[in-house]
């Protein structure tokens, strides 16, 4: 640039700095536009896009920011969560316990594999609804309210509280709390629902009826009007009631993951026609079953018996064991426990081994939104009640290529009845929580109609 002659030495020092700034900003656009590594295709890989969360379906679910005392508070006290053991490895990572290391494949970036408490569903669902593309934040959009009631840990605090009055007071406290909220009224909390970890018969204690430590929540009036999510409905009075898978060890963050472990187990070696892992119940009728198959497995060739002590100090707690014994099983015994459902058929499931079934309520009448109506699709069900049957030789008519077919509908499963990690986002596929969000959601709209319980 040539100085114009007629500007005095003196005015130009003062715009010197104007005119370096001027160009340097020129400098700055040209680069930007013209030379930045977006625009340079050969030599510079695009940055890839940020994925966004996505909600698939009409669902619309809106969290209650419940005082703490409901749900995280409780988690200050977690080495007296439960009467029979330290909840605290248990309560970590939002529910799902500690790493499991020796499951991890080598090229895992993320954990995957946790050790994973059997009642513990409610901290799980928490954390990924927190998480979940289908939340708002504006309760006047929302067709579904959540109520994060970590209730399960709650009552298993409390089952030798000798005071009903003390051990129902939390529950009585949360009814009277949701009563005061104005989106209760809109459909006197139809729209409604928690999530429990434990079965339902430690939340219907009756006046006058047994007393075995559970708690009156689900016997409440207001709470009959809401949606129950839980491990164990029960099956003649649970009319609000919903089942959901227990959870098991596996929580993917990719699809990558989930489909790397159904090839492996699709591709598993199964040398055992059968196994059983469990231990005797009391009680005459679980413990003629238990004992029957037990005593059954023990017996056969064909079958891989893993009996479970009344200590707990086994293999029947490493879910590594538990899962190799499965994964080498075509069918896996599902006979109930202390109460008619099991974590194993779900770890069965995981496992690609085929569960059989001796009574109907352990996962026909439970998990109607989760399992095909057509039990035959993916189970076996023996009828212990026409006397003794020889489990082997009924497994032996099942013939190879209808064993396939099923195992292959068990592997297709898996996916609806995992909890993904609470991180995940957009996996393409649905997971137990996706599955439970959108069938709550269509029930509630059907129920709307409906007068109101009282």
């Amino acid at each position: 640039m040539k100085k114009n002659p007629k500007i005095k030495e003196t005015h130009f020092k003062y715009y010197t700095p104007i005119f370096a700034l001027a160009s340097l900003s020129v400098w700055s656009i040209l680069l930007f536009c013209c030379f930045s590594p977006k625009n340079n295709d050969d030599h510079q890989t695009p940055p890839k896009p940020t994925l966004v969360p996505t909600c698939r379906s009409r669902v619309s679910v809106y969290v209650y920011d419940l005082p703490a005392e409901f749900n995280f508070g409780l988690l200050k006290d977690c080495h007296h969560l439960n009467v029979y053991t330290d909840m605290c490895p248990h309560v970590a990572n939002s529910g799902l316990g500690q790493p499991l290391q020796d499951m991890e494949d080598e090229s895992a970036a993320t954990a995957t594999w946790f050790a994973t408490h059997q009642f513990i569903a409610e901290m799980i669902f928490h954390a990924r609804v927190l998480n979940h593309p289908c939340r708002t934040r504006d309760p006047s959009r929302a067709s579904l309210f959540y109520v994060p009631f970590y209730g399960g840990l709650h009552a298993s605090s409390m089952f030798r509280e000798p005071n009903h009055a003390l051990r129902d007071d939390l529950a009585v406290r949360l009814v009277d709390y949701l009563q005061s909220i104005t989106w209760w009224h809109r459909n006197h909390g139809r729209d409604h629902f928690i999530t429990l970890g434990r079965t339902a018969w430690d939340f219907m204690r009756e006046d006058g009826g047994p007393d075995f430590g559970a708690n009156r929540l689900l016997n409440l009036p207001p709470v009959k009007n809401m949606s129950v999510l839980t491990v164990e409905r029960q099956p003649w009075q649970g009319h609000n009631q919903h089942g959901i898978p227990y959870p098991s060890y596996f929580h993917p963050m990719t699809s990558q993951s989930m489909l790397t472990w159904q090839e492996k187990i699709a591709h598993s070696q199964r040398p055992h026609l059968f196994s059983f892992i469990g231990g005797p119940r009391k009680g005459v009728e679980k413990a003629a079953i238990r004992d029957e198959l037990i005593n059954q497995c023990s017996r056969s060739r064909k079958c891989k018996l893993l009996k479970c002590e009344n200590n707990g100090r086994n293999n029947c707690h490493e879910p590594k064991r538990v899962l190799e014994i499965m994964m080498k099983s075509e069918f896996c015994l599902q006979a109930p426990g202390d109460s008619f459902t099991r974590r194993s058929t779900f770890d069965a499931v995981l496992a690609g081994c085929v569960p059989v079934f001796f009574s109907a309520h352990t996962a026909y009448s439970q998990y109607k939104w989760y399992l095909p109506e057509e039990y035959k699709e993916y189970s076996v069900f023996i009828d212990v009640e026409k006397g003794n049957v020889s489990v082997e030789e009924e497994l032996m008519k099942i013939g190879k290529e209808r064993l396939e077919k099923m195992r292959k509908r068990v592997i297709d499963l898996i996916p609806r009845v995992t909890y993904v990690h609470p991180n995940a986002s957009d996996l393409g596929f649905e997971d137990a929580v996706d599955v439970a969000l959108k069938a709550l959601s269509m029930h509630v709209q059907s129920s709307k109609s409906q007068s109101p319980r009282h």
